[in-house]
């Protein structure tokens, strides 16, 4: 079957280790399913494992991908949840401390066909495409855990997303306005924050402008560049709520006596459980909200999606076709 995946690794250069071609169908464990791929969407993380993190040596190749919207062997559409617990494991999957994510362990979504746990795939909503629905398991549902589970947040409140442009950004900025949140956004690049303000946020400044107001909680994934900024955009007893962070880990000040003096609250927030999925999924079917995406491409092109994520160059999900 056609697929993408890692052969090498490089931190320099991590588009050398690509591979598009043929790899031998999946194998199929006992409670598991395949599922025919329509669409799968490109994350940072599928980046991340071309240098090398999360994966050695001795696990490659490796198809890559945790994405994927398609029909099961029932001739049910799908889409399928790429957190992957121990069979034994009760409760949020994301707290599993055996989970593994596809790609990770297992061969992941950029293929032809995918195996999955038979609980991992869950009814695709009907409004959506297939490609729209790839869009879900891993930027869409971050964006949904983050909101609306560990920020707390309900119609009339205010949050702040950080670097406005990529997939969970924007999924939380069109999440966000459709549950009635006030919503700014920033980012260094003017046209993006044009089009933040197209899908939904009321303002859009500067990455570390002074915002109109302090807002409830921050929508953190860009980490050290921004932190700062983030908590003194916050109200007294406000939330920061962290899923990532692209520009580095550690922050030149942590703002600690800020945090502590004024009760705010970091939380961190990994994905979500297959029940948020289904959660996220009827969210989208009642409001009529669609993932925002910047670019498909057919399967036998990734090369230039992933060229894209890697230069910054995308406003939204870029999508494989099969």
């Amino acid at each position: 079957m056609f697929s993408a995946c890692v052969e090498s690794f490089s931190n320099d250069d991590p588009l050398s280790g690509l591979v598009l071609g043929e790899r031998p169908d999946p194998s199929v464990p006992d409670g598991w399913t395949t599922v025919s791929v329509k669409a799968a969407a490109l994350n940072h993380h599928d980046l991340w494992s071309l240098r090398g993190v999360g994966l050695g040596e001795d696990e490659l190749p490796r198809i890559l991908g945790c994405d994927a919207a398609g029909v099961d062997t029932d001739g049910n559409d799908v889409v399928v949840h790429s957190v992957i617990s121990e069979p034994s494991w009760l409760g949020d999957e994301t707290l599993d401390p055996k989970r593994s994510l596809l790609s990770e362990r297992y061969e992941g979504t950029f293929a032809e066909q995918v195996a999955v746990p038979r609980r991992n795939v869950v009814p695709k909503p009907e409004r959506l495409s297939f490609e729209e629905a790839a869009c879900l398991p891993t930027s869409w549902l971050t964006a949904y855990r983050m909101l609306f589970t560990n920020g707390g947040l309900k119609p009339g409140d205010t949050v702040l997303v950080q670097g406005a442009g990529g997939g969970v950004s924007t999924a939380v900025i069109t999440l966000a306005r459709a549950a009635g949140l006030r919503v700014f956004a920033t980012s260094r690049d003017e046209a993006k924050r044009s089009r933040a303000l197209e899908i939904g946020a009321h303002e859009a400044v500067e990455s570390g402008a002074r915002l109109p107001a302090k807002v409830d909680a921050v929508m953190e994934t860009v980490g050290a560049a921004t932190w700062s900024h983030s908590i003194k955009s916050l109200k007294p007893g406000g939330t920061v709520v962290i899923s990532g962070a692209t520009s580095g880990p550690d922050p030149s000040n942590a703002e600690l006596t800020r945090i502590f003096y004024l009760s705010m609250k970091v939380v961190g927030s990994t994905m979500g459980t297959r029940e948020e999925l289904r959660q996220l999924a009827a969210f989208l079917e009642i409001t009529g909200t669609k993932p925002l995406i910047d670019r498909v491409l057919p399967m036998d092109q990734a090369r230039d999606g992933f060229a894209a994520m890697a230069d910054g160059d995308v406003f939204g999900k870029v999508v494989f076709t099969l």
